[in-house]
């Protein structure tokens, strides 16, 4: 599929939305979700209004993480997405977690399946106006990914990847897709980029550091930034209790930094001058 081969449609639900933002890897396991949920966290922080949606149709895991519960209602223009007021700013989300009464019971679909329930996702939900929307995917370059870029033409994505060598050749796939479909390209967080320790806050090296660095050279992309293990941070993710405790995560901090770098990098102004000196 060449980048000229990609039919694209703009969905009336996301008419409103200034900054469409996927977050991809070709590996499970590298930090979509919680890059996400962090992402959302530090952008609303900052006064923005966010929306979060959850295309890991088979593993839905942000409605926990961002401690979003409840039902989704319709209105005459749609799915309504269930909302949460965070400092100056909102987050607002739409998962299939919010749609199935049994939790643990597997989604068992085929690809048109899928491919019909992003398009809902994007067509049939009232977003509103937003600042951003963010777009956990699964691991690699199916049904999900090509989807949202068809539907999404002016979908931005941010890669990510953990240190190590293999992590990053898969990666290097997400970037070849990327680029045959147009995307466009923001940068690379590399994640699990050592362990912090919970008691004293030194970070040790589990892995090899430097991978995401080094991808993004070879690539010539943006190299945003790295970001450890942190306990903590994973405790506030499983309560969904990241918003009232994001001051003792040491990763929070690092999301922090990135989330300036992505700013600079689209030409957004923050909103709230606070949020920057850490208020």
């Amino acid at each position: 599929m060449s980048g000229a081969d990609v039919t694209t449609e703009v969905y009336a639900g996301t008419s409103d939305v200034k900054k469409i933002v996927g977050v991809l890897s070709g590996k499970g396991g590298v930090g979509k979700s919680t890059s996400v949920a962090v992402l959302a966290f530090n952008l609303a922080y900052k006064g923005f209004s966010v929306g979060v949606l959850d295309a890991d149709l088979c593993g839905p895991s942000l409605s926990k993480m961002i401690g979003l519960k409840g039902n989704i209602h319709s209105c005459d223009q749609g799915w309504v997405p269930l909302s949460q007021s965070v400092g100056e700013g909102k987050i607002s989300a739409i998962s299939l977690s919010y749609l199935v009464d049994n939790q643990d019971q597997a989604v068992i679909w085929r690809g048109p399946k899928k491919t019909a329930m992003i398009k809902q996702f994007l067509q049939d939900v009232c977003w509103g106006k937003l600042d951003f929307l963010l777009i956990d995917t699964p691991p690699g370059t199916s049904d999900e990914h090509m989807t949202v870029m068809e539907c999404v033409p002016n979908c931005s994505v941010i890669l990510t990847t953990s240190p190590q060598a293999v992590a990053a050749a898969d990666v290097l796939r997400q970037v070849t897709f990327c680029k045959t479909t147009g995307a466009n390209i923001l940068g690379i967080i590399e994640t699990l980029s050592g362990f912090v320790c919970p008691t004293c806050s030194d970070c040790s090296l589990l892995f090899n550091k430097g991978g995401g660095q080094r991808l993004a050279e070879h690539c010539k992309l943006e190299f945003l930034g790295s970001v450890p293990i942190d306990p903590n941070l994973s405790k506030y993710l499983d309560s969904g209790t990241l918003g009232s405790n994001r001051d003792t995560c040491v990763s929070y901090q690092s999301y922090d930094a990135i989330v300036d770098k992505l700013l600079g990098i689209m030409g957004v102004k923050c909103l709230n001058i606070s949020a920057e000196d850490g208020g």
